[in-house]
């Protein structure tokens, strides 16, 4: 290991972190970057501080050289929609902007919504979110009060699964996505799709490509490991990758 406070990595490869709630993706990236005395770790997309599951870290040359194509990858994630109530961010950190009554429905009025929101989709991307706008995060211009003009994007939604009525107006399903989905917004759609609002109340990422969050490690470990921990739960870098399906884009 270099005597410097950060060096080159003795092993390239891909680290599966299962990321806790209430941790930011950056402070996940800080602490490895700090075990490992490494100043260069890629990944291949953040999470929400709410939410919890699957980051992909990407340490060494041979692994950051390839984040294009892991950003690219398709993402799984199990998420819980709570009805009639939204908040500022389409999530349950934020503050209550407005509510709205519930009309009755079945489970299979939810899945009819599903199906107009399957395919490429046209999603509103939220104010409180990471995208630029003139160089500025959107959440700063939000959290300083500017006035934000509503910005789109267009996403690919290949499949809604294991959907369920919960109590207390709630709606659980799985949704497996291309990249840049903000699943607080596809909620938020499928609220509007029946009649009503609502926002994200729990989120779980479980898939990146076929990388599974069952196979990850415990983020909240990483302060207290050693390195040889860390590089033991290391999956190799994968060679001839093919390229991403154009919808996955």
């Amino acid at each position: 290991m270099s005597s410097k406070k950060f060096g080159k990595p003795l092993i390239s490869g891909l680290f599966l972190v299962d990321k806790p709630k209430d941790y930011a993706s950056h402070d996940i990236i800080i602490l490895t970057r700090k075990a490992l005395h490494v100043k260069k770790i890629g990944h291949s997309g953040t999470l929400d501080p709410m939410a919890s599951g699957l980051l992909l870290l990407l340490v060494g040359r041979d692994a950051t050289k390839q984040q294009d194509y892991f950003l690219k990858q398709t993402k799984t994630y199990d998420a819980v929609l709570e009805l009639g109530r939204e908040t500022d961010t389409w999530d349950a950190y934020g503050e209550e902007t407005q509510t709205a009554p519930i009309p009755p429905f079945t489970l299979q009025d939810v899945q009819q919504a599903t199906q107009t929101l399957t395919g490429e989709v046209e999603q509103p991307i939220p104010f409180f979110s990471a995208k630029k706008i003139g160089g500025e995060r959107m959440y700063d211009l939000a959290r300083n009060g500017h006035e934000i003009e509503r910005r789109y994007n267009t996403v690919r939604i290949l499949q809604w699964s294991n959907i369920k009525l919960l109590p207390n107006n709630q709606i659980a399903f799985t949704l497996t996505c291309s990249c840049g989905t903000y699943v607080r917004s596809m909620g938020w759609m499928l609220a509007q799709k029946l009649g009503t609002t609502g926002h994200i109340c729990a989120l779980r990422r479980t898939r990146i490509g076929d990388l599974d969050v069952k196979d990850a490690f415990d983020g909240a470990l990483i302060k207290d490991s050693t390195p040889g921990t860390i590089y033991s739960r290391f999956i190799p870098v994968p060679q001839n990758r093919p390229e991403p399906q154009a919808h996955e884009n």
